[in-house]
Parts: C-alpha cells; sequence; structure tokens
C-alpha cells in the first residue's frame, strides 16, 4: 500500500512539473513571438546602432537556447526578471499587486459559494418542481452571460443609474461590490450546477433511504448525510475555480479599473514588456499547479480510497 501512495504521489508530483514546464515554454516562446521590444522602448525613430546596444544589453543577442536556459534558471531561483516599461522588478510589482487581485478573488468566491452552493441543493431537494427548473435556469444564464458585458450592466445601473455604488477603482468596502459580485458569476454557476448533480445522486443511494426510515430529519439527511458525500467535487471546483479567477481576473479589473495582477498584464501586453508577461504566466502557473496539488491532498484527506 505504502509503495502504491508513493508511485502515485511520484506521477502525480512529475505530471505537476511537465505541466509547469510546458507552461513556462509557452510564455518564453510567445514572448519572443511577440515582436522586437526595443521598438517600443526606444521609438520607431531610433537609429538601428542604439536599438542593436538595448538588444545586448537585454540579452535578445543572445542565442535562444542560451535565452531560455537562463530565463528557467532566473524561474527556478526565484529571479523573474526587470520589467522594460517601470525598470522594477517584476517579483516586487507582482507583489504590489497581487493583494487586490487576491481582495478580489476572495470576495467573488465567498459570493460564489453562499449563493452557489444553497441553490444547488434547492434544487437537487426538489428536483422535477419549479424551484428546481428555476434554478437551473439561473445557474445556466450565469454560465453564459459573458463577464465584461455583465460588469459593465452592472456600472450603468448601480453606478451611472442609482449613483449607489462606485463605478470603478479601489478604496473603501464599497468598491468591491460590483467586482466581487461580477467576479463571482460564473463560479456561482459552475458551483451551483455541480452541487445540483452530486446532491441528486448522493439522494439517490440507499443509505439515504435507510437514514429517512431511521426518522432521521430532513434537513440533517441533507446536510449531514447527503452532503458531506457529495461535498468532493464541489470542493475540487471550488479550488480549480480560485485558481482560474487569480490567473483570469482580466476582464473584470479591466471593466472596473480594479489596480490587480489582470490590470498589470494588460498594461505588458500594450507595451510589449515580455519580461513582465512572462512573470506574471509564471506566477499564474506555479498558483495553478500549487492548487492542484491542493486539490490531490484534499482527496485523501476526505476520501481515503484514494490514498
Amino acid at each position: 500500500m505504502k509503495a502504491r501512495t508513493v508511485r502515485r504521489v511520484g506521477g502525480r508530483l512529475a505530471s505537476l512539473f511537465a505541466s509547469l514546464l510546458i507552461a513556462l515554454t509557452l510564455a518564453f516562446l510567445l514572448g519572443r513571438l511577440s515582436g522586437d521590444p526595443t521598438a517600443t522602448i526606444l521609438g520607431p525613430m531610433a537609429p538601428p546602432e542604439q536599438r542593436e546596444a538595448l538588444r545586448h544589453q537585454l540579452g535578445l543577442d543572445l542565442p535562444v537556447v542560451v535565452q531560455y536556459l537562463d530565463y528557467l534558471r532566473g524561474v527556478f531561483t526565484g529571479d523573474l526578471g526587470q520589467s522594460l516599461q517601470f525598470y522594477q522588478s517584476n517579483v516586487s510589482m507582482i507583489a504590489d499587486r497581487l493583494p487586490y487581485t487576491l481582495q478580489l478573488v476572495g470576495a467573488g468566491m465567498a459570493l460564489a459559494l453562499l449563493v452557489g452552493v444553497p441553490l444547488g441543493v434547492l434544487a437537487a431537494t426538489r428536483e422535477g418542481t419549479w424551484w428546481d427548473r428555476g434554478a437551473s435556469t439561473l445557474a445556466l444564464l450565469g454560465q453564459s452571460v459573458p463577464v465584461f458585458w455583465f460588469g459593465m450592466m452592472l456600472v450603468v445601473l448601480f453606478a451611472v443609474q442609482l449613483g449607489w455604488l462606485p463605478a470603478g477603482q479601489s478604496g473603501s468596502p464599497r468598491h468591491l461590490v460590483l467586482p466581487a459580485l461580477t467576479m463571482s458569476v460564473y463560479p456561482m454557476a459552475h458551483i451551483a450546477r455541480l452541487t445540483r448533480a452530486s446532491m441528486s445522486d448522493a439522494l439517490a443511494e440507499p443509505y439515504i433511504d435507510s437514514a429517512r426510515a431511521r426518522g432521521i430529519s430532513a434537513g440533517r439527511v441533507v446536510w449531514r448525510h447527503a452532503f458531506k458525500n457529495a461535498m468532493m467535487p464541489i470542493l475540487t471546483i471550488v479550488v480549480l475555480q480560485t485558481g482560474i479567477l487569480l490567473s483570469g481576473a482580466v476582464a473584470v479589473e479591466y471593466v472596473y479599473s480594479w489596480p490587480g495582477l489582470g490590470q498589470l498584464a494588460l498594461q505588458a501586453i500594450q507595451f510589449r514588456d515580455f519580461p513582465l508577461v512572462q512573470a506574471i504566466v509564471v506566477f499564474g502557473a506555479l498558483v495553478f499547479v500549487l492548487l492542484n496539488l491542493l486539490v490531490d491532498v484534499l482527496h485523501s484527506i476526505v476520501d481515503p480510497r484514494v490514498r
């Protein structure tokens, strides 16, 4: 059993490392294919000698293989380089913007859980009724509506028309309401649909009939027996959705001018600041790999059969 566990853990770690290496390689190649950054830094009228000197300074005149190995060495030693636009360490810039994105993702995911889980349980416990159809339709709408469009509609309604909330930027908790609501829509719908499916399966199991036959209250049967056994896929999707939100908050941060990693990534792409783009991609890949590892650990804790 121990050898099997070691093999499983080793295989999973190798798989995660391969995924990380592929993501790092793609980030490097896309950065090199995005064009010559010296044209953006020096402008189109700069003389060739000046561009060549800058290319030498940035190490862009080295063979691509050497650049790639230097890049990997930097990543694995914690050196993600320096921004070509801001002239600051990429690590410090990511560290400055990360709290804003974490704040947004945390609030969005909390909203998604608070609404999505009860909505899914409600649909599963009233399967085939109007409650079920209403909750399922609402979840389907949440997954279908484009996030940027939904965000702009919220701004028009609550900031422009009613004047209840700020239209963008960060500062007070009021600034967080609309971005967090926009951020929560897709994961909320996903969690609700998954909860409904998992709970429907759990409620059809024989041990649920046995619990009801023993006179256990309906609420206890649902939350203590059915939900406990249905929570593993929900937990998995919550962790994975958190990773997706962390690395994909670009649309929401753009709509609300939220000063997080998404805004930083957009600025880096606009100015062809490929070291900064690479650093953000590396950070996103690392987060995603670590969250996948966390899912595996949670699986082994909650379900002993996968140990």
